[in-house]
Order: structure tokens, then C-alpha cells, then sequence
């Protein structure tokens, strides 16, 4: 009968360490909903942009992706995110999916305007900037490949025959 007694203390000892774990990555990683409000923002490519991503303004987290999906009209992604409450963003506010390194996941980057008239809930910013396919890029630099169909070779001089 000791054993037994030792064995669920033991456990229960477990399930709280584990417990309290849990409890703390929820706070470091601000899981817990904070006031704010909701805006959306369309984009023709959102590579490396998750549920979950930051939304930063000026480096610092100010909110999070809360949602993303197709419109079937346009076929553009549409991004929902929030904001911190004590945020107010001027209505002439740019999006940029902006990318943590060359291998790191991606970021909602926002870039105040200077309107005075405010951003509130439900309202959808205009304009935007979608992320950049970098291993595209690399590809293009690598193979020397400047987008034109003649294979990368420069056109001929005029005066050689």
C-alpha cells in the first residue's frame, strides 16, 4: 500500500511540474489574448506567414495572424491579424510580410503613415507589400538568369559582323 501511495504522489507531483510548464510557455509566448482590434490585409503571396506569425511595428510584437484564406474572386490571400488596443495605426498604414533571416519563418511588418484619421476594427489596409521568394532570387543569381528568353547571353554588338 506504500508503494501505491509513493507512486501517486510521485505522479501527482509530475502533473503539476508539467502544469506549471505549461502555465509559463503560455505567458513568455503572450498565448493569452490581449485587448485589441482586427484588421485584414490582401496579398498576392504570403510565403512564410503562419497563424500565429507576429505583426511588428517598428521590431516590436503589437499583435498577431489570426486568420488566412483565398478570396475565390481574386484569388489573393487575405490576412486577418491583430492589433494591440493602445496601438493606433493611421489609416495610410502599409503591411509587409517581411522574413525573420534567410532560413527563419515570416512576419506581418506594419509601417505607419501619417494621416490623422485612425485604422478601427474590421478596417482593411490597402497597402501592401508581399513577401519575397529569396530562394527564387538566388536561383536567378546563381544561374545568371536576368528574365529574358535569350539564355542569359547579351545581345550582339552591331558593329560585329
Amino acid at each position: 500500500m506504500s508503494a501505491s501511495l509513493v507512486e501517486s504522489l510521485i505522479g501527482a507531483l509530475v502533473l503539476l511540474v508539467a502544469g506549471w510548464f505549461v502555465f509559463y510557455g503560455y505567458q513568455q509566448t503572450e498565448g493569452r489574448t490581449a485587448g485589441g482590434y482586427e484588421l485584414q490585409a490582401r496579398f498576392d503571396r504570403v510565403n512564410g506567414l503562419t497563424i500565429g506569425s507576429d505583426v511588428r511595428l517598428s521590431g516590436i510584437k503589437v499583435g498577431t495572424v489570426v486568420d488566412q484564406r483565398i478570396d475565390p474572386e481574386t484569388f489573393q490571400a487575405v490576412v486577418r491579424f491583430t492589433v494591440r488596443s493602445d496601438v493606433a495605426l493611421p489609416t495610410d498604414t502599409a503591411a509587409a510580410i517581411s522574413a525573420e533571416g534567410l532560413l527563419g519563418g515570416g512576419y506581418l511588418s506594419l509601417l505607419p503613415g501619417g494621416m490623422e484619421e485612425t485604422l478601427i476594427e474590421g478596417d482593411e489596409i490597402e497597402e501592401t507589400q508581399d513577401a519575397i521568394d529569396l530562394v527564387g532570387l538566388l536561383g536567378r543569381f546563381m544561374f545568371n538568369d536576368d528574365g529574358n528568353d535569350d539564355g542569359g547571353k547579351k545581345p550582339a554588338d552591331a558593329t560585329t559582323p
